[in-house]
């Protein structure tokens, strides 16, 4: 797949009512997440970065994380280009801009990673919630058109075959 057409699949993906905002979470909680721990590890920003950037999951994010890096390669912070994608929520800017001031950049994105992981869940658990009614009404039409497939020639036989009305 090329990569026009895998950002446009993953532009839909974003822009889908209710499964947007959860693939948005998504990508927050794992870039967060693999960030905060590669840092944690020791590992310096700049690879790290380029890490997380290569295991993003969409491409739309992936591009972000390359501004980062690219910001850090000429002295910026790494809180500017992640407001200027629009992709990154306020909350985790700034916990990134007070973990860059004092030192504990990769507490707090471990931090962020955690709330973003309980969002999910919590996204993906009212997901569920949603389809098992759903469901049961499928599963309802599906049973009930079977019933109806299987006596209505039973109907259909009882009225052509039964009494006469020509009887007294």
């Amino acid at each position: 797949m090329s990569r026009h057409k895998s950002e446009s699949v993953d532009g839909f993906k974003l822009g889908l009512p209710g499964l947007g905002a959860l693939s948005s979470k998504i990508a927050i909680a794992r870039f967060a997440r693999s960030l905060g721990t590669l840092l944690h590890s020791g590992v310096p920003i700049l690879p790290a970065l380029l890490t997380v950037k290569d295991t993003a999951g969409n491409v739309i994010y992936a591009e972000a994380i390359a501004a980062v890096l690219e910001s850090i390669k000429r002295g910026d912070t790494v809180a500017e280009p992640l407001a200027a994608s629009n992709l990154f929520p306020p909350t985790l800017i700034g916990m990134v801009d007070v973990g860059e001031q004092t030192g504990a950049l990769p507490e707090m994105l471990l931090k962020v990673a955690d709330v973003y992981d309980d969002q999910v869940d919590n996204s993906i658990a009212a997901l569920v919630s949603l389809l098992e009614p759903i469901m049961i009404v499928f599963l309802a039409v599906i049973v009930g058109s079977i019933v109806v497939a299987l006596f209505l020639p039973l109907i259909e036989a009882m009225q052509r075959f039964g009494p006469s009305e020509e009887t007294p």
